[in-house]
C-alpha cells in the first residue's frame, strides 16, 4: 500500500548512475530523440508545399506579360492608322469619310496581340519546361494577359494623337488638317492576347511538355508465374500439372 502524497519513484533513466555500478543487461538501449522507438514505423517525411514557388512563378509570368504591353502600346501608337480631321469655320470634318481607319486601328491591335500572345506563352513554356509549367504558368498568361492588353490600350491612347478636338482644331486654325485619338471600337479585342496565349500553352505541353513515367502494366508477368521484377519468374504448377505428375 502506497502513502498518500508519496512521490514517485524515478523512472530508469532519471536514477543516477552509481560510481562503479555494473550497467544492467536487461535495460533497453537508449533511444535518441532523431530515431523512432524499436517496432514503430519512421515519421513521415514533412511534405513541401509548393505554394509559394508557384506564386513566384506566376508572378513572374505576369510582370513580364505587362513589359511586353508597354511594347505593344508603343506598337498600337506607332501602327495603327491615324483618322485624319480637317477645320472648316466652326466645324470639325473628316477628311475621307468613308474612310476605314477606325477599323484598322482595331484590326492592328489584335494582330499586335495575337503576336504578344504566342510570344508570352513560348517564353513561358520554355522558361518553365524542366520543371513543369503548372496551374501558375496558365493562370499567369491569363492575367498578365488580359493586364497587358488593358495596358496596351490605355497608353497606346495616351502616346497617340490628342483626344482634345477643340484644342487641336485651336492650333491648326481654320482649313488645318490634325489626326484624331486612336482607340478602339470593339473591346474584345482585349481578350485576343489571353486567348492565343492558352491556345498556344496547351499545344506546346501537349507536343513537348514533361510526362512521368507510366507504371508497369499488370498484365507484365505471364498468369501462372510470380517473381521480382526482372528476374527469373517461378512457374507455379497448375492443378492439370499435379494430375499429371
Amino acid at each position: 500500500m502506497t502513502v498518500p502524497n508519496t512521490p514517485p519513484e524515478p523512472a530508469r533513466a532519471d536514477v543516477p548512475a552509481e560510481p562503479g555500478a555494473v550497467p544492467d543487461p536487461f535495460a533497453p538501449p537508449p533511444v535518441s530523440a532523431e530515431e523512432p522507438p524499436a517496432g514503430l514505423p519512421p515519421a513521415p517525411p514533412v511534405a513541401e508545399h509548393p505554394l509559394p514557388d508557384e506564386l513566384k512563378i506566376g508572378s513572374g509570368v505576369v510582370l513580364a506579360c505587362l513589359l511586353v504591353g508597354l511594347v505593344m502600346a508603343g506598337l498600337w501608337a506607332w501602327l495603327a492608322p491615324k483618322v485624319p480631321l480637317v477645320v472648316d469655320g466652326d466645324r470639325i470634318l473628316y477628311v475621307d469619310p468613308e474612310g476605314e481607319q477606325r477599323a484598322g486601328a482595331d484590326a492592328v491591335f489584335v494582330l499586335i496581340g495575337l503576336g504578344a500572345g504566342v510570344l508570352t506563352a513560348l517564353g513561358a513554356f520554355l522558361v518553365t519546361r524542366k520543371r513543369g509549367g503548372g496551374i501558375s504558368v496558365a493562370l499567369g498568361l491569363a492575367i498578365g494577359g488580359l493586364l497587358g492588353s488593358i495596358g496596351a490600350w490605355k497608353i497606346g491612347r495616351w502616346l497617340g494623337p490628342s483626344d482634345n478636338l477643340i484644342g487641336e482644331a485651336r492650333r491648326v486654325g481654320n482649313g488645318g488638317h490634325f489626326d484624331a485619338s486612336i482607340d478602339l471600337g470593339a473591346l474584345g479585342a482585349l481578350l485576343v492576347w489571353p486567348m492565343a496565349a492558352m491556345v498556344v500553352l496547351l499545344a506546346l505541353s501537349a507536343a513537348f511538355g514533361k510526362r512521368e513515367e507510366d507504371p508497369p502494366p499488370y498484365w507484365g508477368v505471364p498468369a501462372g508465374t510470380y517473381g521480382p521484377p526482372g528476374g527469373e519468374p517461378t512457374v507455379v504448377p497448375t492443378p492439370e500439372d499435379r494430375g499429371q505428375g
